[in-house]
């Protein structure tokens, strides 16, 4: 039975039991409170927050954009800005009161004992210095090296962190390198003057599958070899489940739950816990209409909760939730939650937003009659093809022979990382880049000479949504301006009718028509993609390409949007490509598969037999770096792709550098043959294909008879 605690709930209490006392904790963080000012008041973004890292250990802290995960961060770095001010609380490093401590004290741990690595190593690392110059700062600045010391540390830190060429990498500057190059290299920079705490705030959202894959299980093992405390601030569950200990989760800036990780993600006690993790996209062999969703959004606080935060958004919620604040309850082992429902609750899952509910076939048409034929598309970039021989330059390759169809009323999933040509490949589709060779018909027609020729009807029916959702909205003009635009440019005259399709439009998304009025900056990430997709559907288009479209949003907003595309889909009988490197978002919303490496597609496929062996060597590489909450506490073993640049254009196999199942010279000198069975899967590869389907299934759930 859960009470309500003495002191510092979020503090697991030594027991009499124990064999030998806990050490203490090399991070406390006591009653917190954090708030905002601006000129419409003040913004409490964290209440009262408490928890504890003890040496060795790794928490993550995690919770939906709101929450106030970044602000704790910040505040702990004494990086909150001159917005922000910490009202209440302790902060406790060392046993040592961190606000206590004068600017300069303080400035001096951060870098030195607190070292921190943030989300976007493209900004965090300055274009203009080396690679080696940055790591070196803070030996110099801290540790009192001398430049020629430090550069012999660079090279050995860079080392430890994986790279093979230190030396290279340490004289390169940001650009010259990929993102998980980047991201190592930062880390570096925060092992440099070996310290006790790192703070990670969102360290892996950037990269993709298999780059965070690698990245992760560096961070476990640079913890567990240097003996490092961290706090992992994430809305990633499933990299959360991969490295933490213990996890604390915050809504509202409250903490509303917190214990050891296997636990809160297995057997989560609060409704609001409940909710992320249902709401997390799993790779299943059926089809789900939708994943369960938290509707609304994270409460704003401008003092302290009269009633439970979580309350409006809660499906459990009754007349006392919404009557009185929730105390912070916490049992014998430790572990703590802010509800009053909790044992009640026990056991009792998140609701099925899919139970009853079925996909109508009838918007989904047969593929005889494909919407969209891609026929050996071609991209280069960069070719001059000058008749002057020392102007003459080759290029890049960045789709090379690519042929796909998409139905009518059928979602096509690209997946791949970053540089694999799975954007290219959508822009052409769209006529927004010309392909060097290759045809794109659209209904039947050559839509890039259409296009050229002016016929404004081929763009109207089909349309594009980009993964940031700020960035894809002017931030001068209302959401009812942008949205009149391409109404505007479809040859609507009259403003009244314009207005009430905006409206209409908006009402369609899931938004209230009144937010015509509002800007960009006024609205929520989710709620700034629901009015791009709005806008896409301004012209009443036939087809639509997502790219990363959901890449960037919480786990919560992102069902949302992911339920949204699907209902839109069965509604209007739209047909998407949807782009992204996220395989868990492909299995929830995609009919066939297109798995794309150095701008080729060596895997395609109906969504279920794309997820089950046989697989192409690359597709098992991206499938086991899934991130996932795994029931029985054992994580798959994953296949750890090495850095190495693709061969698109060369004349063997463009995965074969990487492949961990090469066969041989064959591999690099010779195309893959391509592997064909009945039900529509296809796969490039040397490798048999009976061999291929004798591999173990990475999802054992999925795995079924492999196809003859």
């Amino acid at each position: 039975m859960m009470t309500a605690p003495q002191a510092r709930p979020a503090v697991p209490p030594v027991t009499a039991a124990a064999s030998a006392p806990e050490p203490a904790p090399l991070l406390d963080v006591r009653g917190l409170t954090i708030s905002y000012g601006n000129a419409r008041g003040t913004l409490r973004a964290a209440s009262d927050v408490g928890f504890a890292i003890r040496p060795g250990e790794v928490m993550g802290l995690v919770g939906e954009s709101g929450s106030g995960k970044s602000t704790i961060a910040m505040a702990i770095l004494d990086l909150l800005g001159g917005g922000g001010r910490v009202e209440s609380g302790e902060i406790l490093f060392d046993g040592t009161d961190l606000r206590r401590l004068s600017a300069p004290e303080r400035r001096a741990l951060r870098g030195d004992r607190i070292a921190a690595v943030f989300q976007d190593p493209f900004t965090s690392l300055n274009p203009a210095l080396t690679v080696g110059r940055q790591i070196a700062e803070p030996l110099i600045q801290h540790k009192g090296f001398s430049p020629r010391q430090a550069a012999a540390r660079v090279q050995d830190l860079l080392s430890e962190v994986g790279i093979r060429d230190p030396r290279r990498v340490a004289a390169a500057y940001p650009h010259e390198l990929s993102g998980g190059m980047q991201q190592r290299a930062l880390i570096a920079t925060a092992l440099g003057c070996e310290p006790k705490l790192l703070i990670l705030d969102e360290p892996t959202t950037a990269l993709d599958v298999t780059v965070e894959a690698r990245i992760i299980d560096l961070l476990a093992k640079l913890c567990d070899s240097h003996r490092l405390s961290a706090l992992f601030v994430s809305h990633n569950l499933g990299i959360v489940n991969r490295i933490c200990q213990t996890v604390t989760v915050l809504y509202g800036g409250l903490v509303v739950e917190t214990g050891p990780t296997g636990r809160v993600l297995s057997r989560p006690a609060h409704p609001y816990s409940k909710g992320l993790v249902a709401a997390l996209p799993r790779i299943t062999a059926g089809r789900r209409h939708r994943l369960p969703s938290i509707p609304g959004t994270v409460a704003k606080l401008s003092g302290p909760p009269a009633a439970c935060v979580f309350a409006p958004r809660c499906p459990f919620a009754e007349e006392a939730c919404r009557s009185r604040p929730q105390a912070m309850l916490t049992d014998a082992a430790g572990d703590g939650v802010r509800c009053w429902k909790a044992d009640a609750l026990a056991g009792i899952p998140w609701p099925d937003e899919d139970a009853g509910i079925a996909r109508d076939p009838k918007k989904a048409q047969p593929r005889s009659a494909p919407l969209v034929e891609v026929d050996h598309l071609r991209k280069i970039y960069g070719a001059n093809r000058s008749i002057l021989p020392w102007l003459r330059r080759a290029g890049t390759v960045a789709v090379e022979d690519v042929s796909f169809t998409v139905g009518r009323g059928e979602v096509v999933g690209v997946v791949g990382e970053s540089g694999s040509g799975k954007s290219t490949i959508g822009r052409a589709l769209l006529a927004l880049t010309e392909p060097s060779a290759g045809t794109v018909l659209f209904d039947g027609a050559d839509l890039t000479r259409r296009v050229r020729q002016g016929d404004q009807d081929l763009r109207r029916r089909a349309q594009l949504v980009f993964q940031n959702s700020a960035a894809s909205l002017n931030p001068r003009k209302t959401v009812g301006d942008a949205m009149d635009r391409p109404l505007v440019l479809a040859g609507r005259a009259d403003a009244e009718e314009r207005r009430k399709t905006v409206a209409g439009l908006l009402t369609r998304v899931g938004l209230p028509s009144a937010y015509a009025d509002r800007y960009p900056h006024e609205l929520s990430g989710g709620e700034r993609q629901r009015v791009n997709i709005a806008r896409a559907l301004a012209t009443d288009p036939d087809f639509v390409v997502c790219d990363e479209a959901v890449s960037a949003l919480d786990v919560s907003v992102q069902a949302n949007i992911l339920n949204l595309l699907a209902e839109l889909r069965d509604e209007m009988g739209l047909s998407y490509l949807f782009i992204t490197h996220d395989i868990a978002v492909v299995s929830h919303i995609a009919d066939r598969v297109l798995v794309v490496y150095g701008g080729t597609i060596c895997e395609e496929g109906p969504t279920g037999r794309v997820l089950r062996p046989p697989y192409h060597p690359y597709t098992e590489a991206l499938l086991s770096a899934v991130p996932r909450l795994a029931e029985d506490g054992q994580e798959t073993p994953r296949i750890l792709l090495e850095d190495a640049a693709p061969t698109p254009g060369g004349q063997g196999c463009a995965f074969a550098a990487r492949c961990p199942r090469k066969l041989g010279a064959v591999c690099d000198e010779q195309a893959p043959p391509v592997h064909r069975t009945d039900d529509g899967h296809r796969i490039a590869c040397h490798i048999p294909l009976a061999t291929l389907a004798e591999r173990a299934a990475v999802f054992p759930e999925l795995a079924g008879d492999a196809p003859h």
